[in-house]
């Protein structure tokens, strides 16, 4: 996979538009996610690591909100539970043309089907993993609950539900220290602060974030049983949320 250096904030701009999953992000999205989120690479190994523990035979996988495949491939490449299979759905064009591209360079034998649809109304079958990487926060806040409620009804028993997402605190010295480290560590990547500044900007209006506190409030809400943050650096965490063994299917 060529990985195209992000340059699109480097130069001042006039007006900032909003953020959007458009070709020129799709092209430079690997340098662009890896450079911006702190551990991007460990969370994707370990949802793969997650789901050769979680998957059930002869069941699908969703990764909604998929972007150019990683999690989809990380999957492929750790989970052995036989006869599964992998539906990752974006409703980004430019991002399914190359997930579907990194799709058939790294060859596996899961199957891997692309979808280009809004995770909205996207039709869910019964599956035992549900994977949303960096998704959550870009759907409306006020869809988000009756979302949720739709991925815990797909789930089977003993289902898990992979949820990564930057947050917010309540706390503003705890908020505002946060937001500096995760600056110094995106210059520390080559960001300048002109980049940094403008990244913002554009993805004020788009990315709509919630406190971990409310995370864990919707996922007790439509009833998951076991809910366990696994990963945070910074204001970047994962969350793993199971459904119980003895909920109706």
């Amino acid at each position: 996979m060529n990985k195209q250096r992000d340059s699109i904030y480097a130069a001042p701009l006039s007006q900032v538009s909003d953020f959007a999953f458009d070709a020129q992000v799709a092209n430079v999205f690997p340098d662009m996610i890896n450079r911006s989120v702190p551990g991007y690479g460990t969370i994707v190994d370990v949802i793969g690591r997650l789901a050769d523990r979680f998957a059930q035979p002869n069941t699908r996988i969703y990764d909604l909100g998929c972007s150019l495949g990683a999690a989809s491939l990380s999957i492929r490449q750790h989970c052995s539970v036989p006869g599964v299979q992998i539906v990752a759905v974006d409703n980004s064009p430019a991002m399914v043309e190359r997930c579907e591209s990194h799709i058939s360079a790294y060859r596996g034998t899961i199957p891997v089907h692309v979808q280009c649809a809004d995770i909205l109304t996207y039709p869910l079958e019964k599956c035992s993993i549900i994977v949303l990487n960096f998704t959550l926060q870009f759907i409306a806040p006020e869809q988000r609950d009756a979302l949720m409620q739709r991925f815990y009804d797909a789930l089977l028993p003993n289902g898990l539900l992979i949820l990564s997402e930057k947050v917010t605190h309540t706390d503003p010295l705890v908020e505002s220290t946060l937001v500096d480290l995760h600056h110094e560590f995106k210059r520390s990547n080559g960001y300048s602060d002109l980049e940094i500044s403008q990244k913002r900007a554009a993805l004020e209006n788009v990315m709509r974030l919630d406190s971990a506190e409310r995370h864990i409030e919707r996922f007790r809400a439509v009833g998951f049983s076991t809910i366990q943050e696994w990963y945070r650096c910074f204001n970047f965490t994962s969350w793993i949320a199971v459904k119980g063994a003895q909920d109706g299917e």
